[in-house]
């Protein structure tokens, strides 16, 4: 088992150009289905698990919903048209389950496609390369109602919406990722359950776990069977972590915490088996995992998404805070690390034999203000500016990235932080839907400009 036992000196980033990259990187901007869409009752789409969740009073710290988010349903040319402006070559967006399949088995929704034709359809003629996730945490609720990702049936109903969506669309897409960041729905959702759907168990969130994996794997069969020309991947949330003292409980803790969020999953996928020290910690919460699971979820895969935010260090007296430590933190109390994003690339890279790797989220929440119709994110755009500059970095040194995508293209709704959070380079006014763009996405239209 390897994994770093302290940080690495850091080094100085410099200042990094587009032509700094080579010329077949894909630049991009990323969005999530229920985080914009809206029309939550619109055309047939069927309710989710996020739908249920944001209905049940705390659970979301505004009181709000998924119901209207950015309009996007309704305005998605006039967001093609920013990206376009943009100069981004590639958008990454996901599709909603329930809009195409509102009940996660049967007949198939045709406006639901209808529309993610149209978005593929209109970025294409954009010049721009649409990037689908097939799943981005909003389960058909008819499927948890009969026991969710706990149920390995599920598995298969995923294998079918999959093999259905490179069937319709596999000759259009460059790329197609089955699952958005498993190890939150697990952990997030079924065990801390402050994520849909709300469930609060070790054991349950384990299998989860391992059924998000082994549904990964059914679905690249699933979708190679069409004949896609779409390369085939996952995109996973992963952090360096390390322990946060030289005590003994802290290391520990570092090996645990990086076993269950980097180790359980690049393991899994490029080893064809799960981690042995984990499955020990688990103990009885370890998994059933059936003959053959481990084959299926190895399936070969063209790329891993990495969606990077922060670096994580662990410790035994629990999480650490790195304001009160006086760090700089983005409005989420994150940690501002950009070098963790090089360390994180070159031990993968050390470690694992990689399929190519792309960036598949990277940006930031700050409190942003609205004046005179232009939002001043000064903060944003250094915080990209150096995050791309660690990014080349890790190329420089041998790692295989072949694109990066700012999280997000709009301000959105933010999960269980609702809408006080922006993550967007373009600011929503929701009462009125007005899109502004901000300071950071100027720099990256700027940025994007060759020469």
């Amino acid at each position: 088992m390897n994994m770093p036992s302290s940080p690495p000196s850091l080094h100085t980033l410099k200042a990094v150009t587009r032509d700094d990259f080579p010329q077949t990187f894909a630049w991009g901007v990323a969005t999530a289905s229920f985080q914009i869409e809206g029309a939550a009752r619109s055309d047939g789409r069927g309710p989710s698990i996020w739908d249920t969740f944001c209905a049940q009073p705390g659970n979301i710290a505004d009181g709000s919903n998924g119901d209207v988010a950015c309009n996007h349903y309704h305005l998605y040319q006039q967001d093609l048209d920013i990206m376009q402006r943009l100069g981004v070559e590639a958008y990454r967006f996901s599709m909603a389950w329930p809009r195409i399949q509102p009940d996660g088995v049967g007949a198939f929704n045709p406006k639901g496609l209808d529309f993610y034709e149209r978005i593929i359809d209109g970025a294409l003629a954009r010049g721009i390369k649409p990037y689908a996730t097939l799943f981005h945490w909003d389960l058909p609720q008819a499927l948890q109602d009969g026991g969710g990702w706990n149920n390995r049936d599920v598995c298969q109903r995923f294998a079918d919406y999959a093999h259905e969506v490179a069937r319709r669309f596999g000759d259009r897409l460059s790329a197609i990722a089955t699952h958005n960041e498993p190890w939150v729905m697990a952990f997030l959702g079924h065990e801390q359950g402050i994520f849909a759907p709300g469930i609060k168990s070790r054991k349950i969130a384990v299998q989860v776990a391992h059924h998000l994996l082994l549904s990964h794997g059914m679905a690249l069969d699933a979708m190679r069977a069409t004949g896609t020309r779409a390369q085939l991947g996952i995109v996973l949330n992963q952090s360096p972590i390390y322990p946060d003292t030289t005590a003994e409980a802290d290391i520990d803790r570092a090996r645990h915490d990086d076993g269950m969020i980097v180790r359980w999953y690049m393991d899994a996928l490029l080893k064809g088996e799960y981690p042995a020290d984990i499955l020990d910690d688990l103990a009885d919460a370890a998994p059933v995992v059936l003959p053959g699971d481990m084959a299926v979820i190895a399936r070969p895969i063209d790329f891993i998404g990495i969606n990077y935010y922060t670096r994580q260090l662990a410790s035994a007296q629990g999480p650490y805070n790195p304001k009160e430590r006086g760090l700089p933190v983005t409005d989420m109390d994150w940690e501002i690390y950009p070098l963790g994003i090089t360390e994180l690339l070159l031990r993968l890279h050390r470690d694992y034999k990689l399929p190519a790797l792309y960036i598949t989220e990277n940006g930031a929440a700050f409190r942003d203000e609205l004046v005179a119709g232009q939002v001043d994110d000064r903060d944003r755009v250094r915080y990209l500016q150096e995050h791309i500059a660690a990014v080349q970095l890790a190329i420089a040194q041998g790692v295989d990235v072949r694109g990066y995508f700012v999280w997000s293209l709009l301000d959105n709704f933010e999960w269980a932080s609702g809408y006080a959070k922006r993550f967007g380079i373009v600011y929503v006014d929701y009462a009125t839907q007005t899109r502004h763009p901000k300071r950071s996405a100027e720099w990256y239209r700027s940025f994007l400009v060759r020469g």
